[in-house]
């Protein structure tokens, strides 16, 4: 079962639950699946795809529940704080920040980078190892302080 069929029959059994929270969340990772579809990519998506859909979609909802804590709307950041933990469920699970330094160092080393001036090459190189593994204003920071040493 594709990851996209996986959020078809949740959105079914969601409704079934009667379960608003989960429902909503997996209707928006739907939507913003159709929306790709529709772009005019005109193609089927892989998982891989679809999972990239995911943690933008994550990603602004995250940003969204920030910005209602701010504007001090705690109700409507607990609504997508609940978002956020559904789509978790269909995110790979994230490393810690000692799993990261430890890839980035192989990283660095497979690139030869050694100073800052290496950043792009390191961060190229990382963020397709790391891919929806870590957040990438994480990784940024570390390869910094790494190539700094």
């Amino acid at each position: 079962m594709t990851l996209e069929q996986q959020i078809q029959k949740d959105i079914m059994e969601a409704m079934k639950a009667h379960d608003t929270d989960r429902l909503n969340a997996v209707r928006g990772i739907k939507t913003a699946i159709l929306v790709e579809k529709t772009s005019g990519a005109n193609h089927e998506l892989t998982d891989a795809d679809v999972l990239k859909i995911i943690q933008n979609f994550f990603f602004n909802v995250k940003e969204s529940s920030e910005i209602y804590t701010q504007g001090n709307r705690p109700e409507l950041a607990e609504k997508e704080l609940a978002e956020m933990n559904v789509m978790q469920t269909y995110l790979p699970k994230a490393l810690t920040e000692e799993e990261i330094v430890a890839i980035l160092k192989e990283v660095i080393a497979e690139t030869g980078a050694s100073s800052p001036k290496d950043m792009g090459k390191v961060m190229g190189a990382a963020t397709k190892k790391l891919a929806g593994q870590a957040d990438g204003k994480v990784v940024s920071t570390l390869v910094r302080q790494l190539l700094a040493q």
